[in-house]
């Protein structure tokens, strides 16, 4: 056992008084036997310990002696075999709380997190908490822990590696949030409320199931950090830019980095395809009785090709194509584009970085960080 202080963060400079029985190799009893031991007395009181880490031991449940801790707050269970997090753990004023690497499932969770105090000392209980950073990564949560919407002053919520599908959509509950971590789930739709979260500074979506990012993601002014490595994303919502903070964007392993997502070679157009865009092109207007109705129609399905300098058209065969546009001034994101031929793709233009550092080093919210490969 090590026991040592440290000087507290708060502004006071408390001493913080911390015991470590981490990498031990302890189970609940042995635990129990350490937590009773005459190394204790080396302190005044359990209620002098502000800080217990038990992390990398064999425990599977925690024992009510824990509850003694009346001032704990920081618990590091990380990298146990733990089942079940008890209800008791809930009455303790922790304000960090890292449970990652466990065998936690949805029902090992408290039903509720919130501490249960009498409201001025009598009458209904009222649920509070203190908590403000909860890590249940890696560990075996299939749906998003509904219970964490009601931790109100939670700032750090960190989920990866579990196997959740969907994102709770009473996430905007939790308005004190700066980092959501949900990398390495099974996610495969962002709802809407992500966007309310105003004080979100990192969102952590890699390696899940994306398609579509909802247009509410622009909304997160203060955002910093975006990593969406690993999904299906074709494209980007095109609000994305109005994210003047965002210093970090992770794109790598999505089909909208690769240049060509369809190859015009590979899937030539029909003849009626090639006959209506020549058609469109030679400006004709056939009469309402040239030719038959569904012809008609087809001719005016026609898409323009969202090149400016060609004037063609195309119906169901397209190249489907990422252009990479300015963001930020400095670095360029990639979007997806229709064209009617790989003839119309734009060359890129040479890198302006060379002529602009100066204004770009003025500007505080450009991008340090593209990562598309």
């Amino acid at each position: 056992m090590e026991l040592y202080t440290s000087d507290s963060s708060d502004t006071d400079s408390r001493e913080q008084k911390t015991i470590d029985f981490g990498r031990m190799n302890l189970d609940v009893g042995t635990l129990e036997d350490h937590l009773s031991s005459p190394h204790k007395g080396l302190l005044k009181t359990s209620g002098d310990i502000e800080t217990l880490l038990l992390n990398h031991n064999r425990l599977v449940l925690l024992p009510r002696m824990l509850q003694q801790f009346s001032n704990l707050k920081v618990l590091d269970l990380s990298s146990n075999a733990l089942t079940q997090l008890p209800e008791a753990i809930c009455q303790l004023p922790l304000v960090t709380l890292i449970a990652k690497n466990n065998l936690l499932t949805n029902s090992s969770l408290p039903k509720s997190l919130l501490s249960k105090q009498l409201a001025n000392g009598h009458g209904a209980a009222v649920g509070t908490s203190t908590l403000k950073e909860l890590n249940l990564s890696g560990n075996q949560l299939l749906h998003f822990p509904e219970q964490v919407t009601e931790l109100r002053q939670l700032k750090y919520l960190y989920l990866g590696g579990n196997k959740i599908s969907t994102i709770s959509k009473d996430i905007w509950k939790m308005q004190s949030l700066h980092v959501l971590s949900l990398g390495g789930n099974l996610v495969n739709e962002v709802p809407e409320a992500v966007g309310s979260l105003s004080q979100l500074q990192a969102l952590v979506l890699c390696d899940n199931l994306i398609e579509n990012l909802p247009m509410s993601i622009a909304r997160l002014k203060n955002l910093k950090s975006l990593l969406l490595h690993k999904n299906r994303l074709k494209h980007l919502p095109k609000d994305i830019v109005a994210l003047k903070n965002l210093t970090e964007l992770s794109l790598r392993d999505n089909p909208l980095v690769v240049r060509f997502v369809q190859d015009m070679a590979l899937k030539p157009p029909t003849l009626l395809e090639l006959a209506g865009r020549i058609v469109k092109a030679s400006g004709q207007r056939p009469g309402p009785g040239d030719l038959p109705r569904t012809l008609a129609e087809y001719l005016n399905s026609a898409n323009c090709c969202v090149n400016p300098n060609c004037k063609g058209v195309f119906f169901d065969n397209r190249v489907e194509h990422i252009k990479f546009v300015d963001f930020c001034g400095k670095y360029r994101v990639p979007l997806l584009q229709y064209l009617c031929s790989s003839k119309c793709i734009e060359p890129e233009e040479p890198s302006r970085a060379s002529s602009s550092n100066a204004s770009n080093a003025s500007s505080g919210f450009m991008m340090r960080k593209v990562l598309l490969g």
